[in-house]
């Protein structure tokens, strides 16, 4: 059911690390294998007495993934249930793609705990405040048409297409210019709780960012390919 255990945590914050650190990587796409995209944290584990947590990089969160910003865009592409840490990594990811069979919830009140690995931080900023509460208080589970309809992923695909789907837009995403894509996804999270869209605060990291996309060899190359009508060829710088 991909619980996650110490090797989960620790695998897949290094693989999310190396995705970051390749210039080659546009985008990253997470699955599991099997009919659950993630069931949790692996309790068994726990209650044997085991740690989950990958002691040499604390600072990466619950499997390696809900605390770990990258700036290279991250698309969910949940293949079957996704419950407790199993949403906490969809609302880590920027884009999410459901199989349509696929649920989510925050079932953790249920079992005495709180979803603690960024539920109850990221619900209520990607869902309705009265729906984002109603799935963290009761635990009940979310149908990925509701999911849909409630804005909280991007696609519900046909049974079993779920990764072909969620390439498909990855591959759109990679499609353009790096560095663009990477300042752009940097301030879509750095502006998303700031209290105004017209004061200081929010144009002063805008320009930062503007500035550094038109020191970009991508910035020259967009409107040479556009004016040679050709398809870019981006470097990444």
């Amino acid at each position: 059911m991909n619980a996650v255990d110490r090797a989960v945590t620790q695998q897949l914050g290094a693989a999310l690390a190396a995705a970051e650190a390749d210039p080659d990587v546009r985008a990253i796409v997470l699955t599991g294998t099997g009919r659950a995209f993630c069931a949790g944290a692996d309790l068994k584990a726990i209650a044997a007495g085991e740690r989950i947590d990958d002691p040499e990089h604390p600072e990466r969160g619950f499997a390696g993934y809900v605390q770990h910003f990258v700036t290279t865009p991250t698309i969910a592409a949940v293949n079957g249930f996704a419950l407790g840490g199993g949403t906490e990594l969809v609302l880590a990811s920027d884009l999410a793609v459901l199989d349509e069979a696929a649920t989510l919830g925050l079932p953790e009140v249920r079992r005495g705990l709180m979803a603690a690995a960024g539920g109850v931080i990221r619900v209520q900023r990607q869902l309705p405040w009265k729906v984002a509460a109603e799935l963290a208080l009761t635990g009940e589970p979310m149908d990925a048409a509701t999911a849909l309809r409630w804005g909280l992923v991007n696609r519900v695909a046909p049974a079993g297409t779920v990764l072909e789907v969620a390439l498909e837009l990855a591959g759109r995403i990679a499609a353009n210019a790096p560095v663009a894509v990477r300042e752009t996804k940097q301030m879509l999270h750095r502006t998303a709780t700031l209290d105004s869209a017209w004061e200081g605060p929010a144009w002063d990291l805008n320009a930062d960012a503007m500035r550094r996309v038109l020191r970009s060899e991508d910035a020259r190359e967009g409107p040479r390919a556009f004016a040679q009508k050709r398809e870019p060829r981006w470097s990444g710088r």
